[in-house]
């Protein structure tokens, strides 16, 4: 801030001071210099315009400059404005009061340049020294916002409070957690078919869509694998059926995807059991989850039909009354050997 930047109002009801006061801070530089003639006009003033300073007399009609410093430094709009208060030499009492609502500085009658000159000064670099401290606080808020905000976009919100807490996500096992996993079917040879532009705002759209679905079932997103999509039930958020929730959950996916440019199908996956969870990295760390059920839910999305859930027989027998479902009989899985599979296609 220059001087001839800085904007100050004079405010005083004797002519004289006003007119003293504003020639000797022209006279240091000052150009842009408005004057208040009592405290209501002044207070009209600081509302309706900006200022960097206020040189302000006590003794006024009307309303006097106590009242005027009070009610400014009770604004939280206002009170950062910076306010000189004028006062007789022989008023001690009341330059400790003015100081003790929030005055900056005071000016003694008669009038010194050098005082004025330093005490003006003084005041417009403190005030654009906690402008830039201000500034500076923002920018800090709105990177930890931004900080936290892509924190939520790689990590459940569960796990985003305890690592800004302790500073980890210590792993823990959890039991009874749904595992969903969903697979675009002829992904591969789609983006054979279409330019990158085309392949990946489709798949942006489509993953949106999940993750709404995901929200709105109270589930978990937990990571995207290529044209794979996982998510969890009953890990970080409380479910009344975290195997059933999920079953409506991977119904609801394959049904909004068929609706999806450009009418995609998808096959879904699901095991019900123990899992181990935390996160793994330090530079582009990910919340991940590991276990028997999440292979096997990650098997089963090879064998499921499109517009159904695959499951295992062991978990089909939990909902079995909930939901209209078919067998597709013992097939080999990787890594498991044979299992009895079983696929939902409605619930009932």
């Amino acid at each position: 801030m220059t001087r001839e930047d800085a904007r100050i109002l004079v405010v005083d009801d004797n002519e004289d001071n006003r007119f003293t006061l504003s020639r000797r801070l022209k006279k240091n530089g000052y150009r842009q210099l408005e004057t208040a003639v009592n405290g209501v006009e002044a207070l009209e003033k600081i509302r309706s315009e900006p200022f960097d300073l206020v040189l302000l007399d006590i003794m006024m009609p009307e309303m006097d400059g106590y009242e005027v410093l009070e009610t400014v430094k009770k604004d939280e709009s206002l009170r950062h404005i910076p306010i000189i208060m004028i006062s007789a030499a022989d008023e001690l009492e009341s330059v400790v009061k003015c100081i003790e609502l929030g005055a900056e500085d005071f000016l003694p009658k008669p009038f010194n340049a050098t005082l004025l000159r330093a005490r003006v000064s003084a005041s417009l670099e403190n005030k654009q020294l906690r402008d830039q401290e201000e500034a500076y606080r923002a920018q800090i808020l709105a990177e930890q916002k931004r900080t936290d905000e892509l924190l939520h976009a790689i990590i459940p919100a569960t796990a985003v409070r305890e690592l800004k807490e302790t500073g980890v996500v210590r792993p823990r096992n959890y039991e009874g957690v749904g595992i969903l996993f969903c697979d675009i079917v002829g992904f591969t040879a789609y983006c054979d078919r279409n330019l990158p532009e085309t392949v990946v705002a489709h798949l942006q759209a489509l993953i949106e869509a999940f993750e709404a679905i995901v929200e709105d079932h109270q589930m978990e997103k937990i990571k995207t694998i290529g044209d794979a999509f996982m998510a969890t039930s009953g890990l970080l958020r409380p479910v009344e059926a975290p195997l059933l929730t999920a079953v409506r959950c991977g119904l609801e996916m394959s049904r909004i995807a068929g609706t999806m440019e450009p009418n995609w199908e998808v096959r879904i996956g699901l095991h019900f059991g123990p899992v181990v969870a935390g996160i793994v990295g330090k530079q582009q760390f990910l919340f991940d989850v590991w276990g028997d059920t999440v292979n096997i839910a990650a098997r089963l999305v090879e064998h499921g039909t499109p517009g159904a859930v695959a499951m295992t027989a062991a978990a089909w027998e939990e909902i079995k009354e909930e939901c209209d479902s078919r067998a597709l009989g013992v097939i080999d899985i990787k890594g498991k050997g044979q299992l009895d599979v079983v696929e939902a296609f409605a619930i009932r």
